[in-house]
C-alpha cells in the first residue's frame, strides 16, 4: 500500500475507507481522502499510539489491517490475468480496453472486505421497480424510508461499502412480500462491473434471485455477466472502436458527463495500452 493523506483520490483510499468503516468510523466509503477520513485516521492513530499526522503510511496500514482482521480471504474469488485475456479473446476486444473498464467501474474490485459483492443501491430505481410490480411506492414513503425510496435520482444517500447493504436490506424488508425482495435486488448494481439487477432476466438469467446468487460466487461470474450485458446491448463494437463517450452514455447513462466517465476510461486505457 502506498502512503496516502488528505486530498488524495485513489483505489487505496477506497480500501482505507472500507477498513475505517469496518472499525465503526463514520466515513463515506469512496476513493477520496476527505476531511471525515482525515479525522478518522487521526483518531485511529491517537488510540493506537502512532504519530497523529493523518498520513497513512506503513505503520498505519499495518495496524489498520491487523485491527480489522476477520479471517476472510478474498483470493479465491478474484479474477486472474488469464481470465481477462480469455474474455478479451472471446469478444475480440483489446485487453487494455477490458482492463480499463474493470478499473474505472469498481476500482478493480468486485467484493468488499467482508466477502460480499460490491453494490450500490439506487432509491429511484427501487421506486420504479415497485411500480413494475403493481406496488404504489408513495404508500411506503416516510421519514424512515427517505434514504431508500425516492422518485428522482440523487447521490445524496450513497454511503458506499458494507453500509450499502444496510440500505438494501431495509428495502428488502420494507414489507413481507417477495416482490419487495426482488425489487430491491433489481435496484442495486452488482460486482466488478456494477451491472444493475433489473438487467438480470434480459441478459439471460432465469430470475434476479439467480443473478444475485451468481454475483456472490466470484469475479469470474461477474465477468460473465458483463459479457452478457455487452452482447445484449450491442456495446462490443463501441469498445472495439474505443468510442468512450458512446459507451459511457449507454453503460452509465447521461450522468457520465458529470462523472467524466469517458475521460477516466480513456486515461485508464492509455495506461494499460503501454504495458
Amino acid at each position: 500500500m502506498r502512503t496516502i493523506k488528505l486530498g488524495v483520490k485513489s483505489p487505496e483510499v477506497y480500501y482505507l475507507n472500507e477498513l475505517l468503516s469496518k472499525l465503526k468510523y463514520n466515513v463515506l466509503v469512496s476513493d477520496y481522502f476527505g476531511t471525515a477520513t482525515d479525522k478518522a485516521v487521526k483518531d485511529f492513530q491517537l488510540k493506537n499510539n502512532l504519530v497523529v499526522d493523518g498520513v497513512v503510511g506503513l505503520k498505519s496500514w499495518s495496524l489498520l489491517l491487523e485491527k480489522s482482521k476477520n479471517g476472510f480471504s478474498v483470493a479465491a474469488k478474484l479474477l486472474s490475468e488469464q481470465d481477462l485475456i480469455d474474455f478479451a479473446k472471446q469478444f475480440n476486444i483489446e485487453l487494455a480496453v477490458v482492463k480499463a473498464v474493470n478499473e474505472v467501474e469498481s476500482n478493480g474490485k468486485g467484493f468488499l472486505i467482508d466477502g460480499r459483492p460490491k453494490i450500490l443501491f439506487e432509491g429511484h430505481i427501487f421506486w420504479k421497480e415497485l411500480e413494475k410490480r403493481s406496488i404504489n411506492p408513495k404508500t411506503y414513503v416516510n421519514s424512515n424510508t427517505q434514504d431508500i425510496l425516492f422518485e428522482k435520482y440523487t447521490k445524496k444517500y450513497y454511503v458506499g461499502g458494507t453500509a450499502e447493504y444496510t440500505r438494501l436490506d431495509k428495502a428488502r424488508n420494507l414489507a413481507q412480500d417477495k416482490r419487495f425482495v426482488d425489487a430491491a435486488n433489481s435496484s442495486a448494481s452488482w460486482g466488478l462491473f456494477q451491472i444493475m439487477g433489473f438487467n438480470a432476466v434480459a441478459i439471460g438469467y432465469k430470475t434476479v434471485e439467480e443473478f444475485v446468487e451468481k454475483m456472490n460466487l466470484n469475479e469470474g461470474e461477474q465477468l460473465k455477466a458483463f459479457g452478457l450485458f455487452l452482447q445484449k446491448n450491442n456495446l462490443i463494437p463501441l469498445l472495439k472502436n474505443k468510442n468512450w463517450a458512446s459507451f459511457a452514455l449507454k453503460y452509465n447513462g447521461p450522468a457520465y458527463k458529470t462523472n467524466k466517465y469517458d475521460e477516466k476510461l480513456a486515461k485508464a486505457y492509455a495506461k494499460y495500452a503501454k504495458q
